[in-house]
C-alpha cells in the first residue's frame, strides 16, 4: 500500500478545520496544531455567537464583495463556493436558514453547532488535534518543507518541545483581529522565516475615531436608513445607505465597518466622511419639508422647531453646525441660512483620525502577498509544501459572510491540494 501522506495544519480556525477536514477527507493524516484548549475559538464571537458561517450567492457576487485581490479566490471559490459550504453542513445534519443579505446562519443561531459539525467529521477522519501547542519554527531544506518543531504549553497534557516530520505544512493561523482567540500574527512570522513576503497588517471592519468631538455628544445614537460617503480627495471611495451608530470615540455600525475596508491603515489626512441624513430626499424636496414644518411653528425658536426631521439627540449638534441663531424666530430664518441647513443635512461632513485597534477589528487586512502563493492550489511558490489558508493570506471581504467563505474556500483547496499533491 501507498504510504499515507502526512499533513500538519497550524491553527484549528475555520480555515484550519476546513483544511483538515479536506486533506483528511483526501486520504492523508493528519494533525492540528492549536495554542488554544479548543478549535475555532474565533468561530464562537463570529456574527455576534450566531456564526455568519457564508453569503447564499454565486461566485460572481462572492468576489465583487472581496475588498483585497478578488482574482487570487477564483479558483478557491470554485473548489468550494457557498453553495458547497451549506450543503456540507446540511448533509452532516447542521440546519441553516438564509437572512436579509443572504447572510447564511445555523438554525439554531448557535455558533457552537458549527464547530460541534466540525469536530465530528475530523474526528470520523481520525485527525488529531494537538490542543495548548505551538508551533515554534517550520523547517525546509533545499526549498522543500520537512518539519515543523513544536512546543507543549501550560495546561497541555504533555510538556516540552518536539519535531513533526511532515510532507506538508498548512498555514492557517489567522490576523491579529481578535489577540484574545490567539490570533497574534504568528503567520505572519512563519511565511518571513521561510522566505516569503507579508503586506503590512492594518485592522479592517473596525470601528473609527473622529477629529471632530460632537460624535461623542450623540454616543449611542444609532441613525436608520442614511447615506454615508467615504472620500479621498475628490474620490469616492464608499457609498452606500444603511445605519450607524455615534459611539465615545467617534462612529461605528455597519455602514462604518464597511467603509473602514476601503481606509488605508495611516495617512488619513484627504479623507472624510459625509452622511447625508436624508437620503430620500433632494434639496429641493428637503426645503419644501422644512419650509413646511416652519410654517406650522411660526413662532417657535430653532432649535425647537426640528422635532419631526430629526432624533431628539441630534438637534443640539445641528442646531449648533447650521451657525443659525438657536432662539431665533423660525419666521425669521432667512433663505441663505435655510440653504445652508440643508447643505448641512445633506452632508454632513466627519473627518477620520483612525482605525480602532486589532482588539475590535473583526478581520485583519493584509498579510501573504499573493503572488508567492499558487492560486489553484494554495501552495507556496517559494516552498514546496507549504500551503497557506485563510486570514493569513492578503485578501478580506465586507461582513456578510463573505470573509469566512474565503477561509473555507482557501482551506479547502489548501487541503485536498497538500494531500493530492500535483507537483
Amino acid at each position: 500500500m501507498d504510504k499515507k501522506v502526512k499533513i500538519v495544519v497550524i491553527g484549528g480556525g475555520a480555515a484550519g478545520i476546513m483544511a483538515a477536514y479536506a486533506a483528511a477527507d483526501s486520504g492523508a493524516e493528519v494533525i492540528i496544531i492549536e495554542k488554544n484548549e479548543k478549535i475555532g475559538k474565533k468561530l464562537y464571537i463570529t456574527g455576534k455567537g450566531r456564526c455568519n458561517i457564508t453569503n447564499n450567492s454565486d461566485i460572481q457576487n462572492l468576489l465583487l464583495h472581496v475588498v483585497s485581490n478578488p482574482k487570487f479566490l477564483y479558483s478557491a471559490f470554485s473548489a468550494l463556493d457557498s453553495h458547497k459550504v451549506m450543503d456540507f453542513f446540511k448533509k452532516n445534519g447542521l440546519k441553516l436558514k438564509t437572512e436579509r443579505g443572504g447572510r447564511v446562519f445555523p438554525f439554531s443561531g448557535k455558533s457552537s453547532d458549527v464547530i460541534k459539525t466540525f469536530k465530528n467529521e475530523l474526528e470520523k477522519r481520525n485527525v488529531q488535534v494537538c490542543y495548548n501547542t505551538e508551533v515554534q519554527k517550520i523547517n525546509i531544506e533545499n526549498g522543500i518543507f520537512k518539519s515543523v518543531d513544536i512546543k507543549y504549553l501550560n495546561g497541555g497534557r504533555r510538556k516540552g518541545t518536539e519535531t513533526v516530520k511532515a510532507d506538508a505544512v498548512i498555514i492557517a493561523t489567522g490576523g491579529i483581529s481578535y489577540p484574545s482567540t490567539g490570533s497574534t500574527g504568528d503567520g505572519y512570522r512563519f511565511a518571513r522565516d521561510t522566505g516569503h513576503s507579508v503586506k503590512q497588517a492594518f485592522p479592517s471592519l473596525v470601528p473609527v475615531n473622529t477629529k471632530e468631538s460632537f460624535p461623542k455628544e450623540l454616543q449611542g445614537l444609532s441613525l436608520r436608513n442614511v447615506e454615508l460617503s467615504l472620500i479621498d480627495g475628490q474620490k469616492v471611495l464608499y457609498k452606500e445607505m444603511g445605519e450607524m451608530l455615534f459611539t465615545h470615540f467617534g462612529i461605528s455600525g455597519p455602514l462604518v465597518l464597511h467603509a473602514s475596508c476601503y481606509m488605508p491603515g495611516e495617512n488619513l489626512d484627504n479623507m472624510k466622511f459625509i452622511i447625508d441624513l436624508k437620503p430620500a430626499l433632494t434639496k429641493q424636496q428637503l426645503n419644501e419639508r422644512i419650509l413646511r414644518d416652519f410654517s406650522e411653528c411660526k413662532n417657535s425658536q430653532f432649535k425647537n422647531s426640528l422635532g419631526r426631521l430629526l432624533p431628539a439627540k441630534l438637534i443640539p449638534v445641528i442646531t449648533t453646525l447650521s451657525g443659525i441663531e438657536p432662539e431665533k424666530k423660525v419666521h425669521s430664518v432667512t433663505k441663505q441660512e435655510r440653504a445652508g441647513l440643508i447643505d448641512l443635512l445633506k452632508g454632513l461632513v466627519i473627518t477620520p483620525e483612525g482605525l480602532r485597534g486589532f482588539n475590535e477589528a473583526i478581520i485583519t487586512r493584509g498579510g501573504v502577498t499573493v503572488k508567492e502563493i499558487n492560486p489553484a492550489t494554495m501552495q507556496s511558490k517559494k516552498v514546496k509544501g507549504i500551503y497557506f489558508a485563510g486570514e493569513v493570506i492578503d485578501t478580506d471581504a465586507v461582513t456578510g459572510g463573505y470573509n469566512l467563505q474565503i477561509a473555507w474556500s482557501t482551506g479547502y483547496l489548501a487541503g485536498k491540494s497538500a494531500a493530492c499533491p500535483k507537483d
